[in-house]
Parts: structure tokens; C-alpha cells; sequence
């Protein structure tokens, strides 16, 4: 009782988001290797249109409480629902870009808006 007195709220949230993720079966993103197939969940901290050489790309940040992950979709400049703030399921093979986790034209599920 006194630990979570005593956590930020940036913690609290985290550890929120890593039970979420466990509750759901899916693979914490700090577990996810390169070329590796994953389903993992998180919330959506960045949303951001950057083409990348010279085709539209609609790029996210999704955070689980454990590591960040970048999601790209390409040929997109946004996507209804896709926004920050909002939770939702990805799935697909992870690759490494520049030291970081990217997840490339994602199969994804939406979380219901109650759930957040």
C-alpha cells in the first residue's frame, strides 16, 4: 500500500499497463525480439504523419509499461480512431530500426473507449 503511495503517476500508469497486457494474453514489448511474430497491447502515446522516402507513413508510439514501440503504417495519412491516448491490440512481426522495435502495417483491434 505505502509503494503505491509513495509512485508517480507516470508508475502507477505503467503498472497498469503491464497488467493490462499480461490480462490479455499478449507479449510485453520489451520481450519482443527482431523478425519475431508478437500480438502485444498498449496505449497509443504519439500519432504522427512523416513520410518515409517519399510514401505517406501514419507513425505511432504504442507503450505497454515495459518498452516503447513504433507502429507504422504505410501508404496512410491517418486512420479513424488511431490517436493518442487511445489503448488497442497490434499484431504482426517485429523489426529493428535504428536500436528501436517497429511494427510495420499492423493487423490491429481497437480497445473499447469504457476500457480506458
Amino acid at each position: 500500500m505505502l509503494d503505491r503511495l509513495s509512485s508517480s503517476q507516470e508508475d502507477l500508469e505503467s503498472e497498469e499497463l503491464r497488467e493490462d497486457a499480461q490480462a490479455s494474453g499478449c507479449t510485453r514489448i520489451s520481450d519482443c525480439g527482431d523478425r519475431q511474430i508478437v500480438k502485444v497491447t498498449g496505449t497509443l502515446r504519439t500519432v504522427t504523419f512523416r513520410p518515409r522516402a517519399g510514401v505517406p507513413a501514419l507513425e505511432a508510439e504504442l507503450f505497454d509499461g515495459t518498452a516503447p514501440l513504433d507502429v507504422v503504417w504505410l501508404g496512410r495519412r491517418s486512420i479513424a480512431g488511431i490517436e493518442p491516448g487511445r489503448k488497442l491490440i497490434a499484431s504482426g512481426r517485429i523489426s529493428m530500426s535504428h536500436g528501436r522495435r517497429v511494427l510495420f502495417n499492423p493487423k490491429y483491434e481497437l480497445r473499447p473507449l469504457g476500457q480506458e
